[in-house]
């Protein structure tokens, strides 16, 4: 059985998607649960005497940090419009404003020649808007050596230039740049208001909202994705069956594989119409017309193309991956609280009964161990970008397994 194809590229990665806003909602309804941070942000927005002139906004993922910087930038660009519906605010948080950009990388890292691009554009005076706004997401991604390239240009930016740096955490950045930025923290938004937003923005049924939005552990985009998508929550529900199914070294192995096959499958669906649009418009922008050989002179620009597209592929994988690992670790969450006796709810209410009879055929002990190799697992995926997926989860699986 297949894995469902994401939407696009972004909720791949994030399982959210910043696209356009639906029509009726304003421009900070989707920063959910965050009270305090759009009236800071508004309020800067508005005295632009007081602007930073670079700014660290986190949060854990699905927090919105993304949504915020995008609705920030368009309120920089029109502050007497606090709605969002002129032509400069819906395109500033669209990404399609000529003085905003929004970066995101299709790289484990942030290269150099992505940050000297970044800095040649904050340079820029603005074009038609009122600001130049440069938006990073994955901003932890920035390596030591591309922060040198970086410093200077987000230490003393233009005057109409504002950075909006975009992090989980404020210990993730580097401190050259941390101490630069002015510091914005987002928190993790009440389940109830995730699920409020799905059913007024979305049309969500409120059970089925809230109930994605406890999967989702008020990840907005996941939770979204989940609540629009039967093929999503087919594909989660079969990730979560995965314990139970776990009896030995031959069933760890098969449920490896199985997980691996349908996250490729996923990554790729996701990312090859992109790839062959990629590859018409380099051929087109070349001068080259369909099925001519492609001269040896230009051939060093197509391997560059296929070196990006293998980049982004690798990348996609590993996220639809680490999103399976994060249901997982969700999944013995709820068999530990289980076993504590916790009042809290569950995050995987449809697998409470699946929940249940592990809690009782394990200790507390043994769930805790199995989180952490999760939670190891998942480090490795972060520090080892060569790592072998299959490998990798073959070996959580049979450290997932029954022991004794």
């Amino acid at each position: 059985m297949s894995a469902p194809a994401s939407e696009d590229r972004s909720e791949v990665r994030t399982g959210a998607s910043v696209g356009a806003r639906p029509a009726g909602t304003s421009l900070w309804d989707a920063v959910v649960g965050q009270d305090d941070v759009v009236a800071t942000l508004t309020s800067a927005a508005a005295r632009p005497e007081t602007m930073t002139h670079a700014w660290l906004i986190t949060g854990p993922p699905g927090s919105g940090r993304s949504v915020a910087a995008r609705a920030f930038a368009a309120a920089l660009q029109a502050p007497d419009d606090p709605e969002g519906t002129s032509h400069e605010a819906r395109t500033a948080f669209n990404g399609t404003h000529a003085d905003v950009t929004v970066h995101v990388t299709e790289r484990l890292i942030i290269t150099i020649d992505e940050a000297r691009t970044l800095v040649d554009t904050a340079y820029r005076a603005p074009a038609q808007g009122r600001w130049r706004v440069i938006i990073i997401e994955d901003a932890d991604r920035i390596a030591e050596r591309t922060s040198n390239v970086l410093l200077k240009a987000i230490e003393e930016p233009p005057p109409r230039t504002v950075w909006l740096l975009c992090a989980p955490s404020p210990m993730d950045m580097l401190p050259t740049i941390r101490s630069r930025c002015r510091q914005i923290n987002l928190r993790v938004p009440d389940p109830q208001a995730v699920a409020d937003l799905l059913v007024q923005r979305d049309g969500v049924e409120p059970a089925l909202a809230l109930e994605c939005a406890r999967a989702a552990q008020s990840h907005i985009g996941v939770a979204s994705r989940l609540a629009r998508n039967p093929e999503a929550r087919a594909y989660r529900e079969r990730v979560l069956r995965i314990p139970s199914r776990i009896r030995g070294v031959g069933d760890a192995v098969l449920a490896a594989g199985e997980l691996v096959d349908e996250a490729t499958e996923q990554s790729k669906l996701a990312t090859t119409e992109r790839d062959a649009e990629e590859r018409v418009e380099l051929m087109r922008n070349l001068g080259v017309t369909e099925g001519e050989k492609l001269p040896p002179s230009l051939r060093s620009q197509l391997r560059q193309l296929e070196d990006d597209q293998k980049r982004r592929a690798r990348r996609a994988l590993l996220d639809t991956i680490d999103r399976a690992l994060v249901d997982l670790l969700s999944y013995y969450r709820d068999v530990l609280v289980t076993q504590l006796g916790s009042d809290v709810h569950l995050v995987n209410t449809a697998a409470e009964l699946s929940i249940r009879e592990l809690a009782g055929d394990s200790t507390s002990e043994q769930s805790l161990r199995r989180m952490q190799a999760i939670g190891r697992t998942r480090a490795r995926f972060d520090e080892f970008g060569t790592i072998a997926p299959l490998l990798a989860i073959e070996s959580l699986f049979i450290a997932l397994r029954p022991q004794g």
